[in-house]
């Protein structure tokens, strides 16, 4: 959990000797480990669960801090948006039915804050990017209220300097320019904890780097980000471009972003990686320094290391070597950040059961993982299953390359299975853990895989908002009832819905695939567009994208009535088009967006934001919703 209280207003004195307080925790630290004072003979998992929150429309809800203070529950905590939860879960020994106990504590957390919200006529869900979020959704107003939130938000977007783009390109293509680090908002995690033995905890955090592939191949599920279809696992991409504080100068020098999976294997000791994330990246955040760590070592004290595990907490590793202290013992533990949210608590929990036996069987197997594959072969195994989850190829121990699913099933549940009966796992755990994954694995159906298919078996002429909203509703369903992703039928839109819960804004119900042509060019190109697409308005914008005039078939034919000295076949869209245009915003309520239209007598709406034309309204869309209403009432009343 990231520590809140932070400063805001720290000054160069405070920043240097706030430096000064991490460079004492971390050789404090390094003596620590040398002196053999971490426990050890004992190994612990721990985890952390992120959810969503969502109204009766599925669109996410920002109650986040309402809930906390009502369920006055220790375990609970903020994220930095406030539609999304986090629980720290309790740490338990690795051993017996701790899996069992871990996903009962889990349902039994997620089932609380489900209680919670549905006074609210809300609800709960596990995924890795929330497919009914929205731009509008990615504002100020639901930033967790806090100085640590506020303070990484303006420091990040500070250090770097310009407009943030972020480009990610899947099955579609999505472009965004922010200018803060809002975009984190869309992402929700499961964080596995493992405490390994102390003394070979840089082989550990190895082996941890090279399964991180399989391991997030069979649990990817994040593949849709504001409508678009993208990488299977989309939260790895967004996460490094919502928080990257690198300036254009940095990025071209090739300088690491803070979400990194790192460079190359520790060497040594894990302090290599604490010497780096110090060196490389800059201070962001400080607080009070109420202890002199060095002091409280040589008193025979535990010290709590707050400044240095402050500066640890803004480096994103995806796997990050945690510092902690559990009844006045001090420990180090392996945090794997890279897990989504979801499908199901089950679903969750088998993939914990896969990384944890792995974890356990493969450094016994195979020895130093750096005698076995390249630093370079484990990275690009990483992002590799995150663009294509389990139809991924990647190169395994011995060189050669697999089938993700071949590699799972063949070679690596069995180890697992066998790790997790060296830890003395209870057997009815390890069968319902691994199977659950094997089968996933079998059917090659993940949460992202679930995804994608039902969006493609839906009626394409569903407006994406109602596509997107029907596969959240699918997966509340299914998550009450934990039932593993491989075993979902694919989410289908009902004939019947709350139809207007669906188009209460703009954005949710304009068009965003449109055609457009520039006011230099010929009369003829906007006419044969509204030929072939069969719509009666070309919106016009510049090269930047601004909405600077619209052509109608009205325009047109008056045109061609008209008796002009210059011949058609010379004119340009700009001498057809009307430049004094009615807007809307996307957050224009869908009601007041019919009245104008209805009012003003007008047949379409540009949906404009900043001046850039991001979508269309049309007198066809309402004609088509009321239809629909239309034949819910005829419906009704039949006998």
């Amino acid at each position: 959990m990231g520590e809140h209280t932070v400063h805001t207003d720290a000054d160069e004195a405070h920043l240097r000797e706030f430096t000064k307080a991490v460079l004492c925790d971390l050789h404090v630290l390094e003596q620590m480990m040398a002196a053999g004072k971490f426990e050890t003979g004992i190994s612990r998992i721990g985890a952390e669960q992120e959810m969503f929150l969502v109204d009766s429309a599925m669109h996410p809800i920002p109650y986040s801090t309402q809930l906390i203070s009502e369920a006055g529950d220790e375990r609970l905590t903020t994220e930095i948006g406030q539609f999304n939860l986090e629980a720290n879960l309790t740490p338990l020994e690795f051993k017996g039915d701790c899996l069992s106990r871990l996903e009962a504590e889990i349902s039994e957390i997620v089932s609380e804050v489900r209680s919670l919200i549905a006074g609210r006529r809300g609800d709960v869900v596990l995924c890795g990017i929330l497919p009914t979020i929205q731009e509008s959704d990615l504002v100020e107003k639901n930033l967790t209220p806090g100085p640590r939130y506020a303070q990484l938000n303006k420091v990040l977007t500070a250090l770097h300097g310009e407009e943030r783009v972020v480009h990610i390109k899947g099955l579609d293509e999505i472009r965004l320019h922010h200018q803060d680090t809002f975009l984190e908002f869309c992402n929700t995690s499961f964080q596995i904890h493992l405490q390994p033995n102390i003394e070979d905890f840089a082989n550990s955090y190895n082996w941890a780097q090279a399964i991180s592939a399989p391991v997030l191949a069979a649990a990817v599920n994040s593949p849709v980000l504001l409508g678009h279809r993208l990488w299977h696992e989309t939260r790895l991409a967004l996460f490094q471009h919502a928080v990257d504080e690198r300036s254009p100068v940095h990025q071209g020098r090739s300088r690491p972003a803070r979400v990194t999976f790192g460079r190359k294997w520790v060497d040594g000791s894990i302090a290599e990686i604490f010497h780096e994330d110090v060196a490389r990246f800059r201070i962001i955040l400080t607080r009070e320094i109420e202890e002199n760590s060095l002091e409280t070592y040589r008193r025979g004290g535990t010290p709590e290391l707050k400044a240095w595990r402050m500066h640890n907490g803004t480096v994103w590793r995806w796997n990050r070597p945690c510092y902690g202290i559990l009844d006045g013992r001090p420990s180090l533990r392996i945090e794997a950040r890279y897990l989504p949210a979801g499908p199901t608590v089950l679903d969750e929990v088998a993939n914990a059961a896969f990384f944890l036996g792995l974890m356990t069987a493969l450094p016994t197997e195979f020895g130093d993982v750096r005698e076995r594959m390249r630093f370079d072969e484990a990275k690009t195994n990483f992002f590799t299953v995150a663009r294509y989850g389990l139809r991924s190829q990647i190169t395994w121990l011995d060189g050669r390359s697999y089938s993700v699913p071949q590699l799972i099933v063949d070679e690596l549940l069995p180890l697992a299975r066998r790790g997790l009966e060296v830890a003395k796992i209870d057997d009815a755990d390890i069968d319902r853990y691994l199977g659950t994954l094997e089968a996933r694995v079998r059917h090659e159906t993940n949460g992202a895989q679930w995804t994608l298919d039902s969006l493609s078996n839906m009626d394409p002429a569903a407006k994406p908002n109602v596509r997107m909203r029907t596969l959240v509703a699918a997966m509340i369903r299914n998550q009450e009832q934990n039932i593993p992703v491989h075993e979902w039928p694919l989410a289908t839109i009902e004939k019947r819905s709350d139809w207007i819960d669906n188009f209460r804004t703009a954005e949710q119900f304009m068009s965003r695939d449109l055609f457009t042509v520039r006011p230099s060019d010929v009369i003829d190109l906007a006419a044969s567009l509204m030929e072939w697409r069969h719509v009666r308005h070309v919106p016009v914008e510049d090269d930047h994208g601004h909405l600077v005039g619209l052509v109608s078939h009205r325009d047109l034919i008056a045109m061609l009535a008209s008796n002009r000295a210059r011949s058609a076949d010379e004119m340009v869209v700009a001498d057809v088009m009307k430049r004094d245009l009615l807007t809307i915003s996307p957050e224009t309520p869908t009601l007041d967006a019919l009245y104008l239209m209805r009012e003003r007598g007008i047949g379409c709406l540009p949906v404009c934001k900043n001046g850039k034309l991001v979508g269309m309204i049309t007198a066809h869309d309402f004609l088509t919703v009321s239809t629909r209403l239309l034949e819910e009432r005829l419906t009704d009343d039949q006998p």
